[in-house]
């Protein structure tokens, strides 16, 4: 987001500065609840209700304060993630792994000449710490660089108190460069699944620039609300694999209230993303606000 993006965003939207400003200088001081309740307000405009949550966005939140698992920083760091798929899925995981090519503690130790023309790296340990490489030789190596040990440097769970992400090693993953049949991109099939069950997904489309979202439900029908960025302008297509794409969801999800499993379906082979706790961190409205309603009614809580 540039400077003027920024200046608009926080004229029409000053909450959102509240949350900046929590996260930059606030984090490290706040109590976990107190935390968590002020974002939320910097996001929906109201705080939530964490006695008797009833929205998606609120359950999200009482589950960071609740829901206290040591072996969900390893699903969400993306190294160790890759782990857990394979003893979930059990024989022939490996065919939905997309290749490693190397994992390193600090830039220094990358040997970039090891690495193909492309490839992706990305911090394991927090979002959006990813550089992708489309042509080696062309590469700007310092911004790179700049980019990973800024992350690096970063522990994401002073973000949004999601603690999954507290005590995840920091370190750096190169993966084998994808594009799906566009041959442009990747998009991104991110499935809400509850007690293991798939309930509806939206996929991620014309990433990073023009990013939209749309939602859908198990059946391929298009959902009418948006959350976060706005619909796509073309006709989103029922992958070839998206019944195999139901069924790994089932397998990765079971036993968990809630997460969102993230893949990739290329000419019908899927390929795992990530696992995903809490979408968007509970932060960001529905529009219509009654599907933040209808989502959490599948959303069971145990209290």
């Amino acid at each position: 987001m540039n400077n003027e993006n920024k200046l608009i965003k926080v004229i029409k939207h000053p909450e959102w500065l509240l949350g900046v400003f929590l996260r930059r200088c606030l984090s490290k001081w706040m109590s976990d609840e107190s935390f968590v309740k002020w974002e939320y307000f910097s996001g929906m405009k109201r705080f939530p209700n964490l006695t008797h949550p009833r929205t998606f966005n609120e359950k999200l939140q009482w589950l960071k304060l609740n829901d206290i698992h040591p072996e969900y920083s390893r699903m969400v760091d993306k190294a160790e993630a890759k782990e857990y798929v394979k003893d979930m899925l059990g024989e022939d995981s490996e065919r939905y792994i997309i290749p490693t090519l190397g994992i390193w503690n600090s830039f220094d130790e990358i040997d970039f000449d090891t690495l193909p023309n492309q490839f992706v790296l990305k911090t394991t340990h927090d979002s959006g710490g990813v550089a992708v490489v489309k042509d080696k030789t062309k590469m700007d190596i310092a911004k790179v660089r700049e980019k990973i040990e800024r992350s690096l440097k970063q522990n994401f769970y002073y973000q949004h108190r999601e603690y999954p992400y507290k005590n995840i090693k920091p370190r750096i993953l190169a993966e084998k460069f994808m594009v799906d049949e566009s041959g442009t991109e990747l998009k991104d099939y991110k499935f809400f699944c509850f007690d293991g069950e798939p309930k509806m997904l939206f996929v991620a489309t014309d990433r990073p620039f023009d990013t939209r979202f749309d939602f859908f439900d198990t059946e391929w029908n298009h959902l009418p609300f948006r959350q976060g960025h706005p619909l796509a302008t073309k006709e989103i297509k029922k992958p070839a694999g998206f019944e195999k794409m139901l069924d790994l969801s089932r397998k990765l999800s079971k036993g968990f209230p809630h997460v969102r499993v993230d893949l990739y379906d290329i000419n019908g082979q899927i390929y795992f993303g990530e696992l995903t706790f809490f979408h968007f961190s509970g932060n960001v409205p529905f529009e219509p606000e009654e599907w933040d309603y209808k989502v959490g009614e599948w959303l069971k809580l145990p209290i």
